[in-house]
């Protein structure tokens, strides 16, 4: 019985160290991206995910509309956004 405990062991805390070393920040990280989308609205300045800095137009549902100056609007997935500023 102790030699299958043994056995047990290693794997049991090998488990744990995944757990709080990556598992459990990459949850608080999806956290607090989910609540920074879901603030997103009018007159935000944001980066997409692909580099490109523009103002937030328009705030739908799943959709935002960003505005890139010059009458050029893109159309983009709100988790798509990878940082607000304010």
């Amino acid at each position: 019985m102790q030699e299958v405990l043994f056995q047990i062991m290693p794997l049991v805390l090998i488990f744990f160290v995944f757990y709080f070393l990556i598992i459990r920040p990459q949850q608080n990280k999806v956290k607090e991206h989910a609540a920074m989308v879901a603030a997103v609205k009018k007159g935000d300045e944001v980066v997409t995910q692909g580099g490109l800095i523009g103002k937030v137009s328009k705030v739908s549902d799943e959709e935002v509309t960003i505005d890139f100056g010059n009458n050029v609007n893109i159309r983009a997935v709100k988790t798509t956004l990878a940082h607000v500023k304010s």
